[in-house]
């Protein structure tokens, strides 16, 4: 059984499982060839300097169910602008380096997960499915799962910011 299964009528508050439906998702979407062929073309590719990426069952498991979607966030958001984004790893891919020093910092595997903005942001999912933004100005932790991260990504909750040794800290009120 799959993590992400829950109740289609509870997983997603409203206006978040309307801004993914409108993306193209539905419950019980999973398209594991596009997943696999996503973790193949990531395990292939090694940087010049020899880094390569990581892949488990995690970003497979989201790359499955929301791989290709572009949500568009829009509205006022809680704490901050909803922001757009789209699922699809190989946004990361020639940033093995960087993604590999956040794995290093959290103290586990780390894989490219999307791009906000159209790539003013990457989104990165860990082995234990938490998700992260990774942006000119620091780096973010969006959520515990994948379903807390689009939900924050879509109504624009503030995410915490990680500090030096990777532990996410609140900021502001």
């Amino acid at each position: 059984m799959r993590a992400f299964d829950r109740t289609a009528a509870t997983r997603f508050p409203v206006a978040v499982d309307a801004a993914l439906r409108e993306a193209g998702w539905q419950p019980g979407r999973w398209d594991i060839k596009a997943a696999e062929r996503w973790a193949d073309a990531l395990r292939a590719h090694v940087s010049p300097a020899g880094h390569r990426h990581t892949v488990f069952p995690a970003a497979v498991e989201a790359w499955a169910e929301f791989g290709g979607l572009r949500v568009a966030a829009s509205g006022p958001g809680k704490h901050i602008a909803p922001t757009p984004f789209h699922i699809d790893p190989l946004h990361g891919l020639h940033l093995a380096r960087t993604v590999a020093d956040l794995g290093r910092a959290l103290g586990t595997e780390v894989c490219p997960l999307g791009q906000e903005l159209d790539g003013q942001a990457l989104l990165t999912i860990d082995a234990h499915g938490r998700v992260y933004s990774l942006d000119h100005t620091g780096d973010w932790y969006l959520g515990s799962d994948i379903d807390h991260a689009i939900g924050a990504l879509v109504t624009g909750a503030r995410p915490a910011r990680l500090s030096a040794d990777g532990a996410p800290r609140r900021t502001g009120g």
